[in-house]
């Protein structure tokens, strides 16, 4: 069975993420959101490509998505860390129709992502490779872009503002009183002829940090740390 895109382990998945999780995260922190209305004429496969500077990251873009969008999305998880536990592997895959990245490019799990997309599966992929330890944002990975210029799926970019704040690296559950995050959906974006991977990939870092720029300006050090 193709756990990826079987309907009955779908419709578990749907009851875990909006039955489960979407309720606690939504009663932990105030969420908002801006540009939804840019995924009206997206279909499957596409390619959602988001900053990444907490474990709300995930929760957050699951849970706002409309169903037809989440359903069979998978999303890339680090090998290194939510793989190597049995009961954490469980949980990410439950929740996250999740799969492995090699964030040290070992190399085994290479084609993988490739392989979803040529089956139709849409991606959640947060080219930064981890989370940033004070919310800003890192230099993406060109991963990303080269699948996209490989199976000509488009990006869709995704800004996280606030996650860092309500629930810094190295905390495990999100901070008192309901602060304030928003997901901002950019319009999807291809490739441009001749454009290389690593242009592509400069282009989406770029248009996700501008997204996030209008909300509100980057998290400092000094304010995050206040959580730590």
């Amino acid at each position: 069975m193709d756990r990826f895109r079987s309907k009955p382990v779908a419709a578990v998945r749907f009851v875990a993420q909006r039955g489960l999780l979407k309720p606690l995260v939504w009663t932990l922190v105030k969420v908002s959101t801006k540009g939804a209305e840019r995924l009206d004429s997206v279909s499957a496969p596409f390619i959602l490509v988001a900053n990444h500077s907490s474990h709300l990251d995930a929760p957050l873009i699951f849970g706002w998505l409309p169903r037809r969008l989440s359903r069979y999305l998978a999303a890339g998880a680090a090998a290194d860390y939510f793989f190597d536990v049995a009961w954490r592997k469980w949980l990410t895959t439950l929740f996250f129709n999740a799969f492995a990245i090699e964030r040290n490019s070992e190399g085994k799990r290479s084609g993988s992502s490739r392989s979803l997309l040529e089956r139709g599966v849409p991606l959640l992929i947060f080219p930064e490779g981890g989370r940033s330890k004070y919310g800003e944002m890192g230099r993406f990975k060109p991963g990303a872009a080269a699948l996209s210029i490989a199976t000509g799926t488009q990006c869709i970019p995704v800004a996280l503002v606030g996650a860092s704040t309500a629930m810094p690296r190295g905390v495990n559950w999100p901070k008192k009183g309901r602060l304030p995050v928003t997901v901002v959906f950019g319009a999807p974006l291809t490739p441009t002829a001749g454009e290389s991977t690593e242009e592509f990939s400069v282009r989406l870092a770029a248009e996700v940090r501008r997204l996030h720029e209008t909300v509100q300006p980057m998290p400092s050090r000094e304010h995050a740390e206040k959580g730590r």
